[in-house]
């Protein structure tokens, strides 16, 4: 039976969390969450994770599941979500997905094959040895001669993603297939997808006070206290931002005020990426939340358009 989901989506500091949960409030259903770091315990208060009241509200599934110590993936994600999905239908709950990281909501929306090119050790180390002596661009220049395509979209600093574009084109032939040529939608859904997005001078101000109060609700000691776990920069899980950026303050490599400063550009940088990635799903409404008075009015109109659409 083909499942209606609703995915509430849009740039970080935008106000996901909070409509989310009023959706989910008003129609009967439970929240998946579409956050690379929300799912990782310990890390509270950098991935501003929804809190234990608004949790009260309406309940959560991926939130607090992963050990920040272990590497996760995209296809691990897309288990666990498509499992809750599955579970919260059959308690005849409406499934709400609602975040800002566009792979993994691609993740549910459409069937990703993430099997991986065979692994082969002499070419990667011979791969890696060049990137070593001869720098990110010259391995980079490599996959520009054997798959122009997959070097437009990989960036040179990405060492990882282009060596594994290489192994592909080395293994298969072929390249990496762009997601646009790739996907294909997920038979069991029905998706209703809702984008949220403001003005660019208020979400910026909202992403620049965000990071004040995280800042003042204690991220700095709740870096350390990672730290103190036996987590190091090198941990997918401390990549994160807000996390890099204080692991290198704490390291001394700058002053923290210019380590605030640096999370904000780097979360307005982040928040326009999601923007791109989101405006590319055909089917989706978006609701320009600077344009209404009132939170309850711009609730009102979501609920009005999935009502006419579903």
């Amino acid at each position: 039976m083909i499942k209606d989901i609703i995915a509430v989506v849009g740039p970080t500091a935008v106000g996901k969390t909070e409509y989310a949960i009023q959706l989910a409030r008003q129609l009967d259903g439970e929240i998946v969450s579409c956050d690379s770091m929300q799912l990782y315990k310990f890390m509270n208060i950098g991935s501003a994770k929804p809190t234990e009241e608004e949790r009260a509200m309406a309940p959560h599934h991926l939130v607090d599941e992963i050990d920040p110590r272990q590497d996760f993936s995209v296809a691990q994600y897309q288990r666990l979500a498509r499992a809750a999905i599955a579970d919260i239908c059959k308690r005849g709950k409406l499934p709400i997905v609602s975040g800002g990281t566009g792979l993994y909501l691609n993740s549910i929306l459409y069937e990703m094959d993430f099997s991986a090119p065979p692994r082969q050790d002499g070419y990667r180390k011979e791969l890696e040895r060049l990137a070593e002596t001869q720098g990110s661009e010259a391995l980079h220049q490599r996959l520009a001669q054997k798959d122009p395509r997959a070097a437009e979209r990989i960036h040179p600093n990405n060492i990882k993603k282009v060596i594994r574009a290489l192994e592909a084109v080395e293994s298969t032939g072929e390249g990496i297939r762009p997601f646009s040529q790739a996907a294909k939608p997920a038979a069991d859904y029905r998706p209703f997808l809702i984008g949220l997005t403001r003005q660019r001078s208020q979400l910026y101000d909202r992403i620049n006070r965000r990071v004040e109060l995280l800042m003042e609700q204690g991220l700095l000691e709740e870096v350390q206290g990672l730290l103190d776990m036996g987590l190091t920069e090198e941990h997918i899980s401390m990549k994160g931002i807000g996390y890099k950026e204080l692991i290198a303050y704490l390291k001394g490599e700058y002053g923290l005020e210019e380590a605030v400063a640096k999370i904000q550009q780097n979360t307005r940088h982040y928040a326009k990426r999601q923007l791109t990635w989101f405006r590319r799903y055909d089917k989706i409404e978006w609701f320009n939340l600077s344009q209404y008075e009132t939170s309850e009015k711009a609730l009102k109109d979501m609920i009005e358009w999935l009502r006419k659409n579903r």
